[in-house]
């Protein structure tokens, strides 16, 4: 994305371009918040983390320090100054009454005395003469959700999103038994948001995969994607049959309620019949805080539920109120992070996954081992480099960390115990060729760690990749269209796995041999020919007997039913669901579309910058690489990446096809907006009470005018809200008028007059 004149809350002089930092340092800022809201994307929006909490809190940290060290670099819409992450476009969108919050994490005892003693010192400056008391609770590894009761009826529950708006989950949240519809008991506030915990109790996670690897399902990571991902679904029947359950703890925007602490809270909570948890004391001093630390990281596993860590609150509301908050998080809690959990296993090999882009990745697969309470046997290494700078060989003895719960992690070989492993250790080398196509690997350009397939076209494991990713929720949100289903769309059965000693294999070509003609299957489409060849498309099943494998293996219809005597073969309730599902798929907005193409570095953000500012799929193929890289959001590096995708004839082949078969490339432009802001480039700066980021910048773009992330001379309005920062001094220093927000709704009513 292209660097932007930044700024920081607070009296940070804007320097003279001298004094800004060199290239170097930007172009890693740059590749850092990158890096940091694509994690973050992963983690919130498609529950599905790519990287363990702890490399995420390292990766957060660092960007922390380059902001400490170029206070220059910082702008409003750093990840630093947001909050959770985004919200999907697959619920609707709703504004909580009150902000929420996240916390601000330690990771270390010393670093959680400091941040204590700072409180208490910041307490004795404003003048308190208490004594500080901490309530202290078990860090739940969940989903934040904010429930709004009116007149004690349940009439909204929302996820946290960006803490200023969430996702609509009302119809989901009302199948938890633990959620009461009506609240119970007196003095019930007229207007009450609660907040809380959304999570699936350990027990109940364990049998929850075990059902799903059962009906042929991938299991789910961990406890918090299958909480975030069942609260998530569209149907609510399938939320119900999962055991979600919820602790609360706090409340947000209220009426008339008059409680001086928030043990005294927890107490109201539960008289209403709200579910409190059961971990959590009122501590004295920083002693007692240590020990309740210590107690629960020795009991972390003996929990009804996952912890992650520890929160420490200021009890008193006084005293929070006067401590106050950051732009981001509360002065008055903190989150003190357990350090994640190690153990030894031993590394039975190094192979590599082919991804969508080509990218060749080397993973460990290891003797399965139980660590932060569930079984691991396999764990990313990332790259060659990677693989070397950890100096593990295969067969060593390895410490396996799942870092912060989440994802596992090799951090290195046991030295101690190499030379006595039998047989010997050997070195990894990764392959030369594609282990999916056969194709010589290479590094996209000189200079590249990662080596890729360039056979993007017809390697089995790109397409299949490629197939499974436009069917996500970030991009067409095809729900039949699972990781199985791709497998069987794209590649053959493969060998009989009684000749191989193992699991099935899969071979390609399939019925897909790239994803141009997808929507030929649609249920809609004029030519059912692939349809029908489905029928053909068989897999390798394990035969079972009272539910348990046999070892016998046997070729069996995907799509379609397995023929009986009595019945013939007909495609399958999901197969049914699929032609449904790309039929609907094809009426998805153009950024939607721009995202399922997998082009290297265009994620949703910048998909929607460019449906936005060019509206339909012929402008973006016409514009040049500048004038794609002038696009708000895009910059230079994703505009030479589009130009590359379009030039290559099998690209612009899927579109075409795509386009034929009816999918939308084009979103229909609103006649009925006034053209208000045409020519006028207008910089949203600070927080606007009832406009979040994206939503001022879409007013403008809608309008005509250009919506910038930097103050220039060419700047024609700045609207600044709270915590504006630099930006308002740079609009002041160059006169440039500056706005409110009711100035703003003038400006986009009328215009310049």
């Amino acid at each position: 994305m292209q660097p932007e004149d930044t700024e920081q809350a607070g009296t940070v002089p804007v320097r003279q371009p001298e004094q800004l930092p060199d290239e170097a340092v930007r172009q890693e800022y740059d590749r850092v918040v990158d890096e940091v809201r694509r994690h973050r994307h992963a983690y919130y929006t498609e529950d599905a983390p790519l990287i363990s909490d702890a490399e995420y809190d390292a990766l957060y940290r660092h960007l922390e320090e380059l902001e400490a060290l170029h206070p220059e670099l910082v702008a409003n819409d750093s990840p630093t100054q947001e909050v959770g992450g985004e919200v999907s476009a697959a619920f609707a969108p709703v504004r909580h009454l009150q902000r929420m919050y996240s916390l601000e994490d330690v990771f270390s005892l010393e670093e959680l005395q400091v941040w204590i003693e700072r409180a208490t010192a910041s307490v004795e400056k404003l003048g308190g003469t208490q004594q500080l008391r901490w309530l202290s609770e078990v860090k739940i590894d969940g989903l934040a959700v904010n429930l709004l009761y009116r007149d004690g009826e349940l009439v909204r529950a929302a996820t946290r999103g960006d803490g200023t708006t969430g996702e609509d989950i009302t119809h989901n949240a009302l199948t938890i038994k633990d959620i009461p519809t009506r609240l119970s008991g007196s003095n019930v506030p007229g207007e009450v948001e609660i907040r809380g915990e959304i999570f699936i109790a350990s027990r109940g996670f364990v049998e929850l995969n075990e059902k799903m690897v059962a009906e042929g399902k991938a299991p789910f990571a961990n406890p918090r994607n299958a909480a975030a991902g069942s609260l998530r679904q569209k149907d609510p029947a399938v939320t119900a049959q999962r055991p979600l359950s919820m602790f609360v703890h706090g409340i947000g925007a209220r009426e008339g309620l008059a409680a001086a602490s928030q043990s005294e809270t927890y107490a109201l909570l539960r008289e209403w019949g709200l579910p409190t948890s059961p971990y959590f004391k009122v501590l004295e001093n920083f002693q007692e805080v240590l020990d309740f630390i210590g107690h629960f990281g020795q009991h972390r596993h003996d929990l009804l539920h996952e912890i992650d860590g520890i929160v420490v609150k200021v009890d008193d509301f006084g005293l929070q109120r006067a401590l106050g908050h950051t732009s981001r998080v509360p002065r008055w809690a903190v989150a003190y992070k357990y350090p994640p959990e190690e153990v030894h296993t031993k590394l039975l090999d190094i192979r590599v996954n082919v991804g969508r882009t080509g990218r060749v990745t080397p993973y460990g697969v290891m003797e399965p081992v139980k660590v932060a309470g569930s079984t691991v046997e396999m764990a990313t290494l990332h790259n060659q480099d990677v693989v070397k700078a950890k100096g593990v060989m295969i067969g060593d003895i390895v410490v396996l960390r799942k870092a912060g719960d989440v994802i596992p992690e090799i951090v290195g070989p046991v030295m101690a115990l190499r030379d006595a492993q039998d047989p010997p250790v050997r070195e990894f080398v990764m392959p030369a060729d594609c282990p999916s196509c056969g194709t010589p690997l290479a590094p996209a350009k000189e200079g590249d760690v990662d080596i890729r397939c360039p056979n993007a076209r017809s390697c089995p494991s790109q397409l299949r990749e490629r197939v499974f990713h436009l069917a996500g929720r970030g991009a067409f949100d095809v729900e039949a269209l699972g990781w199985e289903a791709a497998v069987a769309l794209t590649a053959g059965p493969g060998p009989d796995p009684a000749t191989i000693g193992g699991s099935p294999a899969p071979e390609g070509p399939g019925v897909l041999t790239d994803e141009s003609r997808l929507f030929e299957l649609a249920e809609g489409s004029a030519d059912p020919a692939l349809r029908e060849a489905l029928a053909g498309v068989k897999v390798w099943r394990e035969k079972r007997s009272k539910g348990v494998g046999t070892g016998q293996w046997e070729l069996v219809p995907y799509f379609w039913t397995k023929p009986t005597a009595k019945t013939p073969s007909k495609p399958a309730a999901n197969t049914e669901k699929l032609f449904r599902e790309l039929e609907k798929a094809k009426t998805q907005p153009l950024w939607r579309v721009l995202v399922a193409l997998s082009i290297r570095h265009v994620g949703p953000t910048a998909s929607r910058a460019l449906a936005t500012a060019l509206g339909s799929m012929d402008a973006i193929r016409a514009a040049t690489e500048e004038q794609l890289a002038e696009v708000d959001g895009v910059g230079p590096t994703i505009a030479a990446s589009l130009t590359e995708w379009f030039a290559v004839d099998w690209h612009r082949e899927i579109l075409d096809r795509w386009k034929e078969a009816g999918v939308r490339m084009a979103d229909e432009a609103d006649e009925s907006m006034p053209r208000t802001l045409e020519g006028l480039t207008v910089v949203v700066t600070g927080t606007l009470p009832n406009f979040s980021r994206d939503e001022a910048k879409e007013a403008i773009v809608i309008r005509g005018g250009k919506a910038s992330g930097s103050v220039s001379k060419n700047t024609s309005y700045v609207v600044a809200g709270e915590n504006a920062g630099t930006k308002l001094d740079k609009a002041e220093q160059l006169g440039i008028p500056v706005l409110d927000e009711d100035g703003f709704r003038k400006l986009l009513d009328t215009g310049s007059a």
